[in-house]
């Protein structure tokens, strides 16, 4: 498989070395220094495109990439307000399009027992709930995402909360405690504590190995399908 790389921080240098150890191709890598390149990854030289690029520049990135008929996925956050208009274009070029805040499988499990854990939770109105976030001093955007889908999760399925902010906060809003430490690949925690007692769940990647991975053996099962997609579809939780 010829995959397309855009972004090549170091994720994009992990999945370059996991891509080429599964005997896959890297067929052009895109970055700030060459982004007026873009242009040149097309379906004649390319597969599918992974991007972990920036929130200012994702946007744009695969929405080009949908317009030259390249299947993508993406795991870059901080621009997923833009989501909706990118997934009308991927419905409308009949394209293929995968965004995620986590290739981690482990994470995406993390996320399916936040979802249960909640709706056990909604009938415990003496909890209250946090969720903390930590990552490297590299991060761009804060809280992550994947703190985020944990908040929106716990709101869509608990009855108290409405909203979730990084500053003081009221009884119905969650707060995300989100820390940057040197060489902290990602740990999430989501607690509910009461005056007696504490739930907890946490995840921990001990490095990017798992989202690099995860990304590519996405991009492995997405290259001959159509739509928009997400990660429940890929791996059936």
């Amino acid at each position: 498989m010829k995959i397309g790389l855009i972004g090549y921080g170091k994720m994009g240098q992990a999945i370059e070395a996991i891509a080429k150890k599964r005997g896959h191709v890297i067929s052009k890598i895109i970055d700030l220094k060459n982004m007026e390149e873009l242009s040149q990854l097309t379906p004649n030289n390319t597969d599918v495109v992974i991007e972990f690029s920036t929130p200012q520049t994702a946007f744009n990135n695969i929405s080009n990439c949908l317009e030259q008929g390249l299947p993508i996925i993406s795991g870059t956050t901080g621009w997923l307000d833009q989501l909706p208009v990118v997934e009308a274009l991927c419905r409308q070029k009949n394209g293929t399009f995968l965004s995620t805040t986590n290739f981690s499988l482990g994470v995406n499990i993390f996320l399916k027992l936040n979802e249960w854990l909640t709706k056990v939770m909604d009938q415990q109105p003496q909890y209250e709930v946090d969720i903390e976030e930590i990552h490297h001093l590299q991060k761009l955007d804060r809280p992550s995402g994947t703190a985020i889908t944990l908040a929106y999760d716990i709101i869509k399925d608990h009855s108290k909360y409405e909203n979730w902010s990084l500053d003081e906060i009221h009884s119905q809003t969650i707060k995300i405690n989100s820390l940057r430490k040197p060489e902290v690949p990602g740990t999430h925690r989501v607690v509910y504590e009461s005056t007696i007692d504490k739930i907890e769940i946490k995840h921990e990647a001990y490095s990017r190995a798992g989202f690099a991975e995860g990304a590519v053996l996405v991009a492995e099962w997405i290259q001959h399908k159509k739509g928009v997609l997400t990660m429940n579809d890929f791996i059936n939780l």
